[in-house]
């Protein structure tokens, strides 16, 4: 760990230098601009307290230089009284503070050492987050590639499209991406762009402005509330051709427009997006841009079903135990092997979001310290059959022959075990929102999938 001082005051240089007493954190001190870049550019500095005069190095933005060439760097700048207009404005290019000279010596170690436990509760914590993750991720090849992924990308700014069927984790990975990266400290906003309503889902994300359509007011939309941060467009391939556009505008120019407004917004905002969809047959159907297809794909993570990842199924049911404990009121110690064998055996049509909400409700279930089969949804009881919904037009509702034929959920194609799903989730909550919420899709992805099984529905 290293500390920048830059400062074109030789004898306040010589002064910090002399009294300095962090023995292991040495101090570089540079009085010019030329050095402090020369410096900066090694990618060592983990502290920089930098003069407001050297901000500015010709038409180079002097903390966007340290940030980029040196990971996880705090600046700290050191102006007089009548540059604080020029420290104020370094903030929101990604300093921390601003220092009013004269700044002693004990009030620039003492900053040092809060960015010492700062750093050393941050790399702790990212060893953990990782051992957790690999638990939770899976020891098959395809996962352990998909972490070391993750890894090598997050420190980066670059845009990542995560797809897979829904349940599968997308949101968390997304969330890992983002803490794992130079912007763990600022915003993480998640938008499913599937549930905003058509109308207002521009406003909702760019702005808008007073008078520009019936109640708008002026407010910042989901991209500047983000800023510095990471906004995840979930569901992005339910955006209409309109709000893809603008969204393709801003991965190219970094600009924004709130609605009513003629002049643009610069944003410094990392966009990760993910879909359940396959964004290729959209784009071959002309309902998704190719253009804008390409600039989200610059990294792709695909997450595969829970199915095909089994080994994680152990490690996710300890995981959701933990998490529910204090807000149901029980401690759950074991799981009868019958339940465990049920547990592992299932296919998830609704992936990881699916058993948590199953161990949730085996949880509140359960009479003791122990999760029984009994405590399972009737789904995963042994023999168990999808009832026909009263709602399925004649057309869709198999045969009874079929019914017998298909007993085991093994027997049945993915296609099928995902329609009898969503038939059983609609026909217990008789609600398109509350299914939807249940299965973990968008009301949107709902209604076609609902189209496309000829469903007759009365709630609208």
């Amino acid at each position: 760990m290293i500390v920048l001082l830059a400062d074109s005051d030789k004898k306040f240089v010589n002064e910090i230098l002399e009294t300095w007493s962090i023995t292991e954190v040495p101090v570089t001190a540079v009085t010019n601009t030329a050095d402090m870049i020369s410096v900066a550019a090694n990618g060592d500095i983990s502290v920089a307290f930098i003069s407001a005069d050297f901000l500015w190095v010709a038409e180079l933005d002097a903390v966007s230089y340290l940030k980029d060439h040196n990971q996880g760097v705090e600046i700290f700048v050191l102006c007089e009284p009548k540059k604080l207009p020029a420290a104020e404005s370094s903030i929101s290019r990604g300093a921390s503070k601003y220092l009013i000279k004269p700044v002693p010596v004990f009030t620039l170690e003492n900053t040092v050492r809060k960015a010492l436990q700062k750093h050393s509760n941050k790399k702790n914590y990212q060893l953990m987050e990782s051992q957790v993750l690999e638990e939770l991720f899976g020891s098959t090849p395809e996962m352990r590639k998909t972490l070391k992924t993750i890894y090598k990308i997050a420190p980066t700014a670059s845009t990542v499209l995560i797809t897979g069927e829904s349940g599968t984790g997308k949101e968390f990975a997304a969330n890992i991406i983002h803490r794992l990266s130079k912007r763990a400290d600022e915003p993480f906003l998640a938008v499913n762009c599937g549930a905003i309503p058509e109308n207002i889902v521009e406003s909702e994300l760019f702005g808008s402005r007073r008078g520009a359509f019936t109640g708008a007011i002026d407010k910042k939309g989901l991209f500047e509330e983000a800023e510095c941060g990471t906004l995840f467009l979930d569901e992005v391939a339910e955006l209409s051709q309109a709000v893809q556009v603008k969204l393709l505008r801003f991965l190219q120019n970094r600009e924004i427009r709130r609605v009513g407004e003629n002049e643009n917004r610069t944003l410094d905002v990392r966009i990760i997006a993910a879909t359940n969809r396959n964004v290729l047959e959209e784009v071959k159907k002309g309902t998704f841009r190719e253009d804008l297809y390409y600039r989200l794909n610059t990294f792709h993570i695909e997450l595969p079903p829970l199915r095909e990842r089994r080994s994680t199924i152990s490690n996710l049911i300890k995981h959701f135990i933990i998490k529910h404990q204090s807000n149901i009121g029980k401690t759950i110690r074991s799981i009868s092997q019958p339940a465990q064998m049920a547990l592992t055996s299932y296919d998830y049509p609704g992936n990881i979001r699916e058993l948590e909400n199953i161990i949730e409700h085996a949880m509140i279930m359960a009479e003791g310290e122990e999760i029984t089969l009994e405590d399972l949804p009737e789904a995963l009881h042994p023999g168990y059959n999808v009832p026909e919904n009263r709602y399925l037009l004649s057309s869709s509702v198999a045969k009874p022959e079929e019914s017998q034929k298909n007993n085991e959920n093994e027997d049945l194609p993915l296609a099928e075990l995902e329609r009898r799903h969503i038939i059983k989730i609609f026909e217990k909550y008789k609600s398109v929102s509350l299914a939807a919420e249940k299965l973990g899709i968008s009301r949107t992805t709902l209604w076609r999938k609902l189209e496309e099984y000829k469903l007759e529905i009365t709630d609208r």
